[in-house]
């Protein structure tokens, strides 16, 4: 099977900001195939693994850096983050905004004063890595982030849908997105969702498709489905196979871009304000407080700004 594709998610339990899938797809060569069968990490490195030990909210350089080398590699050199993010969008930036209310857009859209922060000897490096990938029989052609706002992940959750199962319904997306642009069945390795084991009961969009469960563990659960592939959920597979890796990276670098919108929109009125992260820390919990009369004032609804399942981090 020679196309192969990674898919992970970021930001899945934060209070602020969205939820973050992406994929990435590489067409494999068959010595490759089965050094990727039998274990991934031969293919790590120190610019290649799990983004929780590469990157952090401070320092996204290396994500962005992987997100412009692939972009290359497909023909496109953006020079804004603006541009960038539209490259790596599965919809398009014009239908995620269609979503905002009017007075949450400026929140999540403003890109006033943003500017790309990887060095060009850092996209260089990513190129280089990603050559040499391709001669170790691993050729990246395709990525793609889902991005799941506050409000989407609101809405879901009123309506019985819970954040696993908006993580894997984005993964689900990408998949049928990642099939149809290599035209052939793929293997898809997804990172684990939640504890799931079972997930057929859990699919949106591929449960009602033929298929045939191959296996269901703690660690792993794969389905083949006729027509798509095989997809996989891998526990720590973006420490163990290097397109989840990838898909980490580029992931955590648009789960961050899109993050610093929201703190950035809340400076322009308070200066003071510190860098949150959007995650359930103290830090996080002082900018809910701080920025509450701020999005009185702008009539900013609440369920853009903060996941309804999450506690006050401070």
């Amino acid at each position: 099977m020679p196309w192969r594709v990674g898919i992970d998610e970021n930001g899945l339990g934060p209070q602020l900001g969205p939820l973050v899938v992406t994929a990435v797809m590489a067409e494999v060569g068959e010595a490759a195939e089965r050094k990727l069968a039998a274990g991934g990490k031969a293919f790590l490195h120190e610019r290649l693994d799990d983004s929780k030990a590469l990157v952090d909210c401070h320092d996204v350089a290396l994500g962005e850096a992987w997100a412009r080398a692939i972009c290359a590699r497909a023909g496109a050199e953006p020079r804004e983050p603006r541009a960038l993010l539209e490259a790596l969008s599965l919809r398009s930036i014009e239908h995620l905004q269609a979503r905002c209310p009017p007075e949450a857009r400026r929140q999540c859209w403003g890109d006033e004063g943003e500017a790309l922060v990887a060095t060009d000897a850092q996209v260089q490096q990513a190129v280089r890595d990603l050559r040499t990938l391709g001669r170790r029989g691993i050729d990246v052609v395709w990525v793609r982030s889902q991005v799941v706002c506050v409000r989407e992940l609101n809405l879901a959750r009123r309506a019985g849908i819970g954040r696993f199962h908006s993580d894997l319904h984005a993964m689900e997306e990408l998949v049928l997105a990642a099939r149809e642009h290599a035209g052939h069945d793929a293997w898809f390795v997804c990172g684990k969702v939640g504890g799931l084991r079972s997930y057929v009961p859990a699919f949106a969009r591929l449960g009602d498709r033929l298929h045939s469960i191959l296996e269901e563990q703690q660690a792993r659960s794969v389905y083949r489905f006729p027509g798509i592939g095989t997809v996989s959920f891998v526990r720590d597979a973006d420490g163990e196979d290097p397109l989840v890796a990838l898909a980490s990276l580029v992931g955590k670098y648009v789960r961050e871009l899109t993050m610093k919108r929201i703190v950035r929109h809340y400076r322009r009125v308070e200066p003071s304000l510190d860098d949150a992260s959007g995650y359930n820390d103290p830090v996080t919990g002082r900018f809910v407080r701080a920025t509450k009369q701020i999005r009185d004032r702008e009539a900013i609804p609440d369920e853009c700004f903060r996941r309804e399942q999450s506690k006050d981090g401070g």
